[in-house]
């Protein structure tokens, strides 16, 4: 078979070392691993704390068969493990290659000429393996979609009940008690929603769009599929932002928008970094960033729901047969997409208790901050008088400061990586990292990404790699980071278009982008090393393609 190679595997072997909180996942076999999907939900380095929580969501949302595990930690970021998901289908006689081609709408390009190693399964093992889970998963998933609606309705205050629950624990005894009989069961189910929302109706989130590709291109593809962003019921991915914009426009008092839109923010993955609703300052930034903006969010949505009624006009022209089907099926899409980010929404809310759970167990145990480089084990056997562990917290946080101080990883890692050596190379990649090279160095032409939002733009570029600089992204400028998730969505209004290195077509950046009308190219996996503040580019949405026009120094 092209393009893989079978490889051995020793699933026992732990690459890391809990006194240090040292995590490489990388070192447990030659695998290919993919930050094009989960970098952008968990975008920053893990603390211990943040790390153990992933682990629970992950175990209760992703399936894994046998002891194989689709994920791992690469040194304090948050990885997907390809190799698994091309072994699973290898025994079914189904191309690994093919199979991450068809689902890279989700999880990235993998490079033509890149191998994909895979282990070696049975397909005796998999059919005495596979049935069962896949069952379980199955049904779990049903009932859980028939209670979808109520759960959504009324999570966020069960959340507020939980944190006030939480808040007035008066003894350790108390607040384990807490987790166990409320707090956990709580967030399980909250994960539980989530694998029901997302993985609704199998692949129809993908089929349909590529659907609508072949018969009416990409761009009119992606104006059939927008139209999420208004109405009773808009995406949750734009919660964010219209909430601010309602703020700013004197719709909600600050009190509203915390409530219903406090939990989300550019790190509202990591535990130990307050959300939003905790942080005012980070409220005020946001709003002067809005003011600055040329055009406000409803008048984006009002341009790009012309382009919607168009490609619809162009539809009728062209298939007037197929009209009611394919409406019916855009509306299906549109479901799906909506409880997928409306339960997504709710597990990071869900994520504010836990991060509230870790806060009052340090202020009982007077640990402060230092709670959270421990993992909820360990914090739950210290409120039980099991302290042990407690002395790993400072070199654990030495660990947690080194991986912070390091560059963003590359999208796409094989084999054993070792950040540190990896950022001290001048001649470092960002979108790939092979221990053994076997693919070519991109050309000096253009930056290929994917296809996010279309329309073609050309204008000054400003890189930003952190979210604390959004500030200094003028309006007009086209923003280009590393990943942008819904945290930062507000800077979207106040940008002519978007550049990722982290992101696929189903990421929130792409999304978002279409819902306003913005051209995006997303997943470019190095456009934030090849361009620089201050270059003129040329960004054609449609196309996925990035094209540095003139230099900064040319420019000056």
């Amino acid at each position: 078979m092209r393009n893989e190679r079978r490889i051995p595997v020793d699933t026992n072997l732990q690459s890391h070392n809990s006194a240090t909180g040292e995590w490489n996942d990388s070192l447990t076999g030659d695998y290919l691993w993919t930050r094009a999907n989960y970098g952008e939900a968990v975008p920053d380095a893990m603390t211990p704390c943040t790390w153990s929580v992933a682990q629970l969501t992950l175990d209760d949302v992703e399936t894994s068969i046998g002891p194989y595990r689709v994920y791992g930690n690469i040194c304090g970021r948050l990885y997907k493990n390809l190799s698994m998901d091309a072994s699973f289908v290898a025994p079914f006689g189904l191309n690994p290659k093919s199979f991450l081609k068809w689902s890279e709408d989700a999880f990235g390009r993998v490079p033509d000429d890149m191998e994909v190693p895979i282990i070696h399964l049975s397909l005796w093992y998999m059919l005495r393996v596979v049935p069962p889970v896949a069952i379980r998963g199955l049904l779990r998933m049903r009932a859980n979609l028939k209670r979808l609606p109520e759960f959504l309705a009324t999570a966020p205050e069960r959340c507020e009940k939980l944190r006030a629950r939480i808040e007035a624990a008066a003894s350790p005894e108390e607040l384990v008690a807490l987790w166990n009989t409320d707090v956990a069961p709580f967030f399980h189910e909250t994960c539980h929603m989530l694998e029901a929302g997302a993985n609704q109706s199998g692949g129809d989130i993908v089929i349909t769009r590529h659907n609508l590709q072949k018969l009416v291109g990409n761009e009119d593809a992606d104006a059939l599929l927008t139209g999420l962003g208004t109405g009773s019921s808009p995406l949750a991915s734009l919660g964010l932002l219209l909430g601010l914009t309602q703020l700013a426009n004197g719709e909600i008092d600050r009190a509203t928008f915390v409530r219903k839109f406090g939990h989300r923010g550019p790190h509202e993955a990591e535990l130990s970094i307050p959300r939003p609703a905790e942080d005012p300052d980070w409220i005020e930034k946001q709003l002067a960033g809005l003011r600055q903006t040329k055009e406000d969010v409803n008048a984006l949505f009002a341009r790009q729901e012309t382009a919607r009624r168009a490609a619809w006009d162009r539809l009728r022209v062209r298939y007037p047969n197929k009209v009611v089907a394919l409406r019916r099926q855009i509306d299906h899409w549109g479901a799906i997409s909506r409880d997928r980010e409306a339960a997504r929404s709710e597990v990071v809310r869900a994520q504010w208790v836990v991060r509230s759970y870790f806060q009052r167990a340090g202020a009982l145990m007077g640990l402060g901050d230092d709670v959270f480089f421990l993992s909820i084990d360990e914090v739950l056997a210290a409120l039980g008088g099991d302290k042990t562990s407690l002395v790993h917290i400072p070199a654990r946080r030495t660990t947690y400061d080194r991986y912070c101080a390091l560059p963003c990883y590359p999208v796409l890692i094989r084999g054993p990586f070792d950040p540190f050596q990896w950022a001290a190379d001048p001649q470092r990649r960002s979108d790939v990292f092979e221990a053994r090279p076997s693919i070519q160095m991109p050309s000096s032409g253009s930056i290929a990404g994917f296809p996010g939002a279309p329309g073609v733009v050309e204008g000054r570029a400003h890189v930003i790699l952190s979210a604390e600089d959004c500030d200094q992204l003028q309006a007009g400028e086209i923003l280009v980071t590393t990943v942008a998730n819904v945290g930062w969505t507000p800077l979207f209004p106040r940008s002519t278009a978007i550049v990722t290195d982290v992101g696929a077509p189903l990421s929130h950046a792409a999304i978002v982008a279409r819902e306003l009308g913005i051209p995006a190219v997303v997943g470019c996996g190095n456009a934030t090393m090849r361009v620089h503040t201050g270059d003129w580019v040329r960004v054609d949405g449609g196309q996925g393609t990035v094209q540095v026009l003139r230099t900064t120094d040319a420019l000056t």
